[in-house]
């Protein structure tokens, strides 16, 4: 009978044997085209970065593959066209000749104090009213080197090319009411009067009480604070910001029930009804002309304030008026009073229960009217 044979392996064989059975097999790149690879890869990401905060190129008005042109329009100093659009008598017999300038998201059509204007009292004051398409808005052109000095003077040369005269009233609702401060900075001598309605603050004009503004800012939702940090600090990411879809958007912009208060929810299905037939045409040229540009403008860095306003008409021979509502959960009314606190010749009307939407009231169009032109 056969027997095995015992043979003794030593520790060390063992050891041996067990280093042989774990040896790697994993495949290693080398360190040069681990450099590269990383490298490529870096620039790809720098690339889409980029491309996505650059805002597509704007759709404008008359071009090949623009929207057509359906309104009268003027052609300014540099070569833009801006539209408009006439209401009330004619100009050749008005006896009071005012422009309005439109806030955010709207348009020449949503000129509130001509649209709610009864037809008796345009006809008996002899008011004209033009309403126009700020740059990017509507069918006027995109101006890509829009500065606050450069709207007003937009609304000059359109009161020049229509004949208003020598002197003309402004008057403009929100985003439109924060631009009447541009007007009395760079044309005061063209104004006869001027009226802001709901005008938006900028929470980092000069001169403002910080706690003023940290109290204001605050009462916003948290991704409004955002969207206007990036137009102030970063406005090169607007575009982004208000079209990713990680966080919320600017919430005038998207419409949000949330900035509504109770006054404005009751005018909003009036309002939202009257725009079916040209809502489409406000941001048709896209949004970063129209919308993102007021929210970097509108929010970016002033190199004046308000507060250093001078009385254009230190002989009373115009008026200067601020209308606000104290339930304007868009603009808080507190910024406002203090504006107007510090402003002596300022004309300022709180209006108790009203929201940010307040001059699309029964009536209310008419006592701003008439308090501006100074009649009964």
């Amino acid at each position: 009978m056969a027997t095995g044979v015992n043979r003794k392996i030593s520790a060390a064989s063992a050891r041996s044997h067990t280093r042989r059975a774990k040896k790697s097999t994993s495949f290693q790149l080398p360190s040069g085209i681990l450099r590269t690879t990383l490298a490529v890869l870096f620039i790809g990401v720098l690339a889409w970065a980029y491309q996505v905060t650059q805002a597509p190129p704007p759709k404008v008005c008359g071009s090949p593959d623009g929207p057509p042109i359906t309104a009268p329009r003027i052609k300014l100093r540099d070569g833009r066209h801006l539209a408009y659009k006439e209401h009330g008598v004619s100009k050749d017999v008005a006896k009071y000749k005012i422009i309005f300038v439109h806030g955010i998201s709207t348009c020449r059509h949503d000129a509130v104090v001509a649209n709610t204007l009864s037809p008796d009292v345009v006809k008996e004051l002899g008011v004209y009213i033009v309403s126009f398409d700020r740059p990017g808005y509507g069918e006027s052109d995109p101006d890509p080197n829009r500065t606050l000095k450069s709207i007003a003077l937009d609304i000059e040369e359109l009161a020049d090319q229509l004949g208003l005269g020598s002197k003309f009233y402004v008057i403009g609702f929100s985003m439109g009411g924060q631009i009447v401060w541009n007007c009395l900075k760079h044309i005061p001598h063209r104004l006869a009067g001027a009226a802001l309605l709901a005008p938006v603050v900028n929470y980092w004009w000069p001169d403002l009480p910080a706690n003023l503004t940290a109290e204001a800012y605050s009462q916003m939702k948290l991704h409004d604070q955002w969207a206007l940090r990036v137009a102030h600090y970063t406005p090169w990411l607007t575009y982004w910001w208000n079209t990713q879809r990680w966080f919320p958007n600017f919430s005038v912009i998207t419409g949000g029930p949330d900035i509504l208060s109770k006054q404005d929810k009751e005018l909003v299905t009036k309002l939202m009804k009257n725009r079916e037939n040209y809502v489409k045409q406000i941001r048709q040229q896209g949004e970063y002309e129209s919308l993102h540009r007021d929210l970097n403008i509108g929010f970016g860095r002033w190199e004046y304030t308000p507060l250093d306003l001078q009385n254009p008409f230190p002989n009373n021979e115009g008026s200067v008026h601020l209308w606000h509502g104290d339930e304007d959960i868009m603009v808080p009314v507190t910024l406002q009073r203090y504006i107007a606190q510090n402003l002596p010749w300022i004309h300022y009307h709180e209006l108790p229960g009203s929201g940010h939407l307040f001059p699309n009231a029964d009536g209310v169009s008419e006592t701003i009217i008439k308090s501006l032109l100074g009649v009964k």
